[in-house]
């Protein structure tokens, strides 16, 4: 479903991406480990061409997007869950998804009422303007507004960052359900336990250019790659 190579990205003058590489398949759970400052974060603005790479391509469903805008990458079926939320804190959680929904001809899409049904505490809190919401709510929040615009591969940049165990947990069981629901997914996480426990496969950043990529089972088995690049 994608296809990553060689890409090199930048800020500015500042080099961040190396000839990065990978791919991910249709039904997969696919993560991006590696420290902070790595360029996990980088990659899925790359991917979602909010950081266009200089060089290297990106295939989406066969499809070159290489330099695509952003909101052309997304009605081919990618959606973006930022590390950042950026929910729109003056509208309410029912105004943040409705400004995002993208109605399709499938019986299975994603609107408002199956997101409500799938987070249901967000059912409860519609009418509340999102600034007001916790973490865990605006986290909910923005991944319910990435589904709404019926996305085929979802990349979920730091979802549990800065959460408590308990949202952590139940974000975990949301997201295997989603991988149930049909979604691929890449998942760029600090948490190492989450994305090991999620993914099937994974790949190691480090300063802008992958170490190691294999099954998890693989890497959670080599001792010497994780404490090299895993460990702080």
């Amino acid at each position: 479903m994608l296809q990553v190579d060689g890409i090199q990205s930048f800020y500015g003058s500042s080099h961040i991406l190396f000839g990065l590489s990978l791919t991910v398949n249709r039904g997969e759970i696919v993560c991006l480990l590696g420290r902070n400052g790595a360029g996990k974060s980088t990659t899925m603005k790359s991917i979602m061409g909010l950081v266009p790479p200089r060089q290297g391509s990106i295939r989406f469903k066969d499809e070159n997007i290489t330099g695509q805008k952003p909101y052309l990458i997304a009605r081919m079926g990618m959606g973006f869950v930022p590390d950042d939320r950026r929910v729109f804190f003056d509208l309410t959680v029912d105004e943040n998804l409705e400004i995002s929904e993208r109605r399709i001809e499938k019986s299975d899409s994603w609107n408002r009422d199956r997101v409500y049904d799938f987070f249901q505490p967000l059912k409860h809190i519609r009418s509340r303007k999102a600034g007001l919401l916790s973490g865990g709510e605006q986290q909910m929040l923005t991944i319910a507004r990435a589904l709404v615009t019926n996305p085929e591969l979802l990349l979920l940049d730091e979802p549990t960052e800065g959460l408590a165990p308990m949202i952590v947990d139940m974000l975990e069981h949301r997201i295997r359900a989603l991988r149930d629901a049909g979604l691929t997914i890449l998942l760029a996480e600090q948490n190492q336990k989450t994305a090991l426990g999620l993914s099937d496969r994974g790949y190691i950043l480090d300063n802008g250019v992958i170490r190691y990529q294999g099954a998890i089972k693989d890497l959670q088995e080599n001792e010497e790659v994780m404490r090299k690049y895993l460990l702080v």
